[in-house]
């Protein structure tokens, strides 16, 4: 299993994730500080204070990578880093350190690949309103300029957002992420003015000159798949396929909302909040889609009719309770192409938790993570044979890391981190994906 000559294999992680350091250098509080320090919102109390420590350590997790082969770093940038409050001067000592890790990761062969919003808004902007009121769409673009003139010519790939959704839906609606609100219509106008920062920023970025730069946005999609034949799950699908993929992609590819996800929370179409000319920037071409995929979405209707995910019975589940199904991925990227077009896409996150340890060798023999990553890779591979523009593949992720509300309780990464002493032990995992990466594909299983 070949892939195309220049197919790019790479590692992502997120800011909050790994860095730590939030108090240095100038760095303002984001929401996920306030968050995580709030009692009772993340597993045992733990916090992205420390995290990897990546800040003062990306000259080690550089060559960690170059070491391995690895061709592409994803990264995020902290908004808080480069302006404290999210507004007004640059934070210099903040930008600068994304200076030393685009240069560092140049040196050594490693393309990199920067997101711009991995969901730490600055604090301050939070205080008034967040991604609720337009304000915010706005200060994101100017800060996605400030970035983007500072770095745009040493980093090729661009990514607004990352996961609008889980923003909007874990962040607003449901809670569990921060800021820790819980209004379905918060989240419903926190994925508008989302979306509307990435058209905003993407028009502020063009407007600067792209070059040879790619600019996109990253969605987390699923396919979604009725419990049973009953019309009430189909229904209940129905309605989460809308919700979780559509309210998104129609947008972005057809610069329309599906009304029936504002219809379903007693919202009237089109809202106030979206204006005449919105949709025409948030639907301005985008030169790629990255795709986050985890899992398939099974659905059945709860007693309110409203969709319940369920686990497959007998389904192998990672240590996230996800079910594993490879042939999603396919089932996703085919479908997409059917859908919206023949869109260049980039698998910008995949991966899995599994309960890793460290043996008394100093070993991490992760074999559950090398079979899903082989499935997974497999089924990208026959999403390119059937046609799909598939460019590169950054797996999730390089490092253990603050895994959100779960704290450090979930490992994803292909490097082992012990947290205590800081020290990174490649895994099984790692040797395998390097070995990948030098035949650019797949061994034949027998």
């Amino acid at each position: 299993m070949r892939f195309p000559e220049g197919f790019l294999w790479g590692v992502a992680t997120a800011a909050y994730q790994v860095e730590g350091a939030v108090e240095e250098d100038g760095r303002g509080p984001s929401i996920w500080d306030v968050f995580s320090h709030t009692p009772g919102k993340v597993y045992r109390g733990d916090t992205g204070d420390i995290a990897c420590d990546q800040y003062h350590r990306w000259e080690e997790d550089a060559e960690l990578m170059a070491g391995l082969g690895i061709g592409a770093y994803r990264f995020s940038v902290s908004w808080p880093r480069v302006q404290p409050d999210g507004k007004g001067g640059v934070n210099r000592r903040g930008l600068d350190h994304y200076r030393r890790l685009v240069g560092g990761l140049r040196e050594r062969g490693i393309v990199p690949a920067i997101t711009l919003y991995h969901w730490d808004l600055p604090q301050a902007l939070e205080d008034e309103g967040g991604w609720t009121v337009r304000e915010t769409s706005e200060r994101f673009a100017e800060y996605a300029a400030i970035v983007y003139e500072a770095l745009k010519d040493e980093v090729p790939l661009w990514i607004t957002l990352n996961e609008p959704w889980v923003s909007a839906w874990m962040g607003y609606g449901y809670g569990r992420h921060a800021p820790g609100r819980t209004s379905a219509s918060d989240a419903l106008s926190a994925t508008h003015h989302l979306l509307l920062g990435h058209g905003l920023a993407l028009e502020r970025m063009r407007d600067i000159g792209t070059g040879e730069n790619s600019i996109g946005i990253t969605l987390n999609l699923s396919p979604v798949r009725p419990f049973s034949k009953d019309g009430a799950d189909i229904e209940a699908a129905r309605k989460e396929e809308a919700q979780a993929n559509r309210l998104y992609l129609d947008p972005v590819f057809r610069g329309s909302y599906p009304e029936e996800v504002f219809e379903r929370y007693g919202r009237r179409v089109p809202p106030e909040y979206v204006r005449d000319g919105d949709l025409e920037k948030i639907s301005a071409p985008v030169d790629f889609l990255g795709v986050n995929y985890y899992f398939v979405k099974t659905v059945r209707a709860g007693e309110d009719g409203e969709p319940e995910l369920v686990v497959p019975e007998g389904a192998e589940k990672t240590a996230m309770g996800w079910p594993i199904e490879s042939g999603g991925l396919t089932e996703l990227l085919v479908g997409l192409k059917e859908d919206y077009g023949d869109i260049p896409v980039y698998i910008t996150e995949n991966g899995a938790a599994f309960y890793d340890y460290s043996d008394p060798e100093g070993d991490v023999d992760d074999e559950e993570r090398v079979r899903f990553l082989q499935d997974h890779f497999a089924a990208a591979w026959k999403a390119i044979e059937g046609g799909v523009d598939l460019r590169g593949y950054f797996v999730w992720s390089l490092l253990d890391n603050f895994e959100w509300a779960e704290g450090y309780s979930r490992r994803f990464g292909i490097v082992y981190v012990d947290y205590p002493t800081q020290r990174r032990i490649p895994k099984a995992s790692a040797r395998w994906y390097s070995g990948v990466i030098s035949r650019n594909g797949l061994e034949d299983p027998a």
